[in-house]
């Protein structure tokens, strides 16, 4: 069977059919197949249980419009949590038409509702909108829902995770009661089950398999950060991605926000979604990503839930998800319509025991990676300006300044320094190692080096302490130790060496003497190692002495316990013949 009999066996006909290999559809994904050929043969209400990402748009809306009769008035109800996933279910379904005169439109907040009430007037048969404005219609007795063949819930966790678990009740209870009522959800808590037991007639439940969405097609790796080094780890991630296309997200609208600025400031192309913004830039803002003006696109969970792109290269989870649905939800953008994936997340110390419940519950490999250093960095900058070189040349478009450059070569005897100075004011210090702070491993690698591996510096001193291993002193401890006695930091010490019952410590000559003084008279010794003899012994510890263990004999023991049970019997004997005194 070719692909589209594959769809025409599920019960689609060929104006569908049509339509499907006009988008370029290849094969029913798992929830298309489960969910289709039940809604046109059966009677049953039906929740299906599929991460983002798996079409699940198709699996209701192709069902729909098979059974809807263009101009008979409202036939269908399509809640979703938010406008842009309205927006996108309307258009998904309008291009599943075809030849079909359907009319389907969507209705949500932020829009002129008078212009709305007008669209509603003049004939809709599929009617997609946020449950806010559909209740807002339905009390102004513009919309009725009375005669409708098909109610479906969209996203169904997530609208209840935004509160609309009142207005979804409000509008099911205005329904025809006839209806067949369809629930889509990535998750299935119990508020879900609750709706189900109250508005829905013994439905059926078709689960699909996740394992597609979170990990075949998508690889996930994981980079550990502290939460100061988040922004460099990001840019340098962005910066050894060839061309990413991708989405980046964050936690609230504040964070949204602060991050598109730096990234902005480091000369990256990308732009802002959240709720706050308006209605006419959030929908500027997606067409404009679908179009690539721009490659980059921060956003938080509820206002990405419009955004249907199959050609994501990249989801970046920023902030953490708070839970393992979250984390589902996200990465089901990438790894779509067969194309590989990426799911790159950042995870700080305080981050860990929450990101360790994420991999447990995904139940699929999450790789660890190291954030890329220094030296990487610089070299695919290096890449990029040399490809951008040689197209230019194999183009031609250098050839009108051929005469100026070799005016500016003429300038010195060596054409080196000429573009030397060029690529100076065009870089400025981005090619230097020195430009970029270390962080993850490098960092770390370079703390232990300054204690553990620098060379001495010539003009500083080597520190005698009278405790080591057997005090239970090694190279931390002794870190832990400078600081506490005089505020020396790691990053100035230099070699330690701990043996049993001394240890000797590399430091600045300023150190080193501040050290010995803030030691005077105190415990441990601290001294400058050349004042200290080769066999030096460490002067016994400021404690007193073990009293020496005295044998005695059982019958010696007995006579001192005997006296002394007298002596302390006599004491009694006296204190009760003592009279009391008088007042």
């Amino acid at each position: 069977m070719n692909d589209l009999s594959c769809f025409a066996a599920l019960g689609i006909t060929e104006p569908a059919l049509v339509a499907l290999e006009a988008k370029g559809f290849t094969a029913p994904t798992p929830i298309q197949k489960l969910v289709i050929p039940k809604l046109l043969a059966g009677e049953r209400d039906l929740i299906g249980q599929a991460q983002t990402g798996t079409g699940k748009t198709a699996a209701f809306g192709l069902p729909i419009l098979e059974k809807v009769s263009p101009g008979q008035g409202v036939q269908s109800l399509i809640l979703a949590p938010t406008r842009e996933l309205s927006i996108q279910i309307a258009d998904e379904m309008t291009s599943f038409c075809g030849a079909r005169k359907v009319k389907i439109a969507p209705f949500f907040g932020g829009q002129p509702i008078e212009m709305q009430i007008r669209e509603l007037k003049s004939g809709i048969d599929v009617v997609v909108g946020t449950p806010g404005r559909i209740l807002d219609l339905m009390r102004r007795n513009v919309l009725k829902l009375d005669k409708i063949d098909f109610a479906v819930l969209d996203e169904a966790d997530e609208m209840l995770d935004m509160g609309f678990i009142e207005d979804i009740e409000a509008i099911l209870a205005e329904c025809n009661p006839l209806r067949r009522t369809m629930m889509f959800s990535a998750t299935m808590p119990d508020a879900i089950r609750a709706i189900a037991e109250k508005f829905m007639r013994d439905p059926e439940i078709v689960r699909a398999e996740p394992e597609v969405v979170s990990g075949e097609l998508t690889d996930q790796f994981y980079f550990e950060v502290r939460r100061e080094e988040k922004l460099e780890a990001l840019c340098r991630i962005l910066s050894t991605i060839r061309d990413c296309y991708g989405l980046i997200f964050c936690r609230t609208r504040l964070d949204v926000d602060d991050l598109v600025e730096k990234l902005k400031a480091r000369n990256f192309a990308v732009e802002a979604l959240h709720g706050e913004i308006s209605q006419a830039q959030r929908l500027r803002t997606i067409q404009h990503f679908k179009e690539r003006k721009f490659p980059l696109l921060v956003a938080t969970d509820v206002a990405a839930r419009g955004i249907d792109v199959n050609d994501l290269t990249h989801v970046i989870n920023y902030a953490l998800p708070l839970n393992a649905e979250i984390y589902i939800h996200r990465i089901g953008r990438t790894g779509r319509a067969g194309k590989r994936g990426c799911a790159v997340t950042l995870v700080t110390p305080g981050e860990a025991h929450r990101f360790s419940l994420i991999r447990q519950s995904v139940k699929v490999e999450i790789k660890k990676a190291e954030i890329p250093g220094v030296a990487a960095l610089i070299e695919g900058k290096k890449a990029d300006f040399f490809t951008l070189i040689l197209e230019m040349i194999s183009s031609g478009k250098h050839l009108d300044y051929l005469n100026f450059a070799e005016e500016l070569c003429s300038v010195c005897d060596n054409p080196a320094d000429v573009i030397g100075a060029m690529l100076k004011l065009r870089f400025k210090d981005t090619l230097l190692a020195s430009h970029y702070p270390e962080i993850g491993a490098a960092r770390k690698a370079k703390e232990r080096k300054n204690w553990q591996e620098t060379p001495d510096d010539p003009a500083g001193k080597r520190v005698y302490i009278g405790v080591g291993k057997t005090d239970g002193y090694g190279a931390v401890r002794m870190l832990d130790f400078l600081w506490e006695r005089a505020k020396i930091k790691k990053s100035r010490v230099g070699r330690i060496d701990c043996f049993d019952r001394f240890s000797f410590v590399n430091l600045t000559a300023e150190d080193a003497k501040l050290l010995i003084k803030r030691g005077e008279k105190m415990f441990p010794r601290i001294a400058y190692a050349e004042d200290v003899p080769e066999n030096h012994a460490p002067a016994p510890r400021p404690s007193s002495p073990a009293p020496e263990k005295k044998h005695k004999d059982k019958q010696e023991d007995s006579r001192k316990l005997k006296a002394w049970i007298e002596e302390v019997s006599s004491g009694v004997e006296l204190k009760a013949k003592r009279p009391k005194r008088k007042k």
